[in-house]
């Protein structure tokens, strides 16, 4: 067979090499991921059963031998985690959205590159670092009398430290989904007679939704997985939930904890709560991607 070598078969030979380049990447960048999602199944799921995701987490061994040890559970670490991140997106995400949305359409003066440039250095902020803060912040607050000063561990501060890393992932995400809705939208929906603000709920966010979306969960999947903030503000607790002034436990607290600790039994549930993390932000992910599955349709903005 005679290979060509006109202009039409080298565009068709680059296609096929950018392809295959394409691919190559995509599974160099799997390998990893499915290693970290292999590795925490094979030592993770052999502790899983009903009492751990109903006990609370047990007392250290006595012995190294695991037939003295209490195998107990994380079921308050599970609930915490799931309290600790639902609060902090209640509070981050209107909060990252309105300001994306602020970048996107009306950002483009002195003030909105100001607020695009803090947001940045947010951005870059060590989580430690925000873990502090909101210690100091609830610190100063009590000992000024505005909140109780038994709050610096608790619930509240954990929050506190939790959305603030989530504003800014959320913010400049949102903005980024925005830019991508083409201005002809715009431009078509405001010909129409439609405010500005209607075009912007309307269109503008239904056009770009599955963006907005995405940034929600890149920004949920971050603090899932934070343990410096934690540590100076929740501080874990060996209870379930017992009010937003208390210490609670959290799913990164415990791997941290557990996972450094000679208890036979902590390790292994160490290794039950990383496999069950990864398994609540893949659930998370999936279940948003499916709900997103149908296009955005103008009858909604008629509505």
């Amino acid at each position: 067979m005679k290979l060509r070598f006109d202009r039409a078969a080298r565009r068709i030979w680059k296609d096929r090499a950018m392809s295959t380049a394409a691919l190559a990447c995509v599974v160099v960048a799997l390998v990893p991921l499915g290693s970290i999602l292999f590795t925490a199944a094979s030592q993770g799921i052999q502790s899983l059963n009903p009492g751990f995701f109903t006990s609370a987490v047990p007392p250290p061994c006595g012995s190294a031998s695991t037939e003295t040890c209490t195998p107990g559970g994380v079921g308050n670490a599970i609930e915490g985690t799931l309290v600790l991140v639902g609060l902090a997106s209640l509070v981050a995400m209107p909060v990252g959205v309105l300001a994306g949305i602020y970048l996107s359409e009306y950002g483009n003066n002195r003030l909105g590159r100001g607020v695009r440039f803090f947001v940045d250095v947010m951005l870059q902020i060590p989580s430690i670092v925000v873990g502090i803060f909101a210690y100091t912040l609830i610190f100063e607050l009590g000992r000024a009398g505005w909140t109780d000063p038994r709050s610096v561990f608790s619930t509240l501060t954990g929050v506190l430290a939790l959305a603030t890393i989530m504003v800014p992932i959320i913010a400049r995400t949102s903005e980024e989904a925005l830019k991508l809705v083409p201005n002809a939208t715009r431009e078509a929906a405001l010909a129409l007679g439609l405010p500005k603000h209607r075009v912007i709920t309307g269109v503008v966010l239904g056009s770009a939704r599955s963006g907005l979306v995405t940034g929600a969960l890149l920004g949920v999947a971050r603090v899932s997985g934070e343990t410096a903030p934690l540590i100076m503000t929740a501080f874990g607790s060996p209870y379930f939930f017992q009010g937003l002034n208390q210490p609670i436990a959290a799913m990164p607290l415990v791997i941290y904890t557990f996972g450094l600790s000679p208890y036979p039994n902590w390790q292994h549930l160490a290794w039950g709560a990383a496999f069950v993390l990864v398994l609540m932000m893949l659930g998370i992910s999936v279940v948003s991607r499916l709900a997103l599955r149908g296009r955005f349709s103008l009858a909604e903005v008629a509505r």
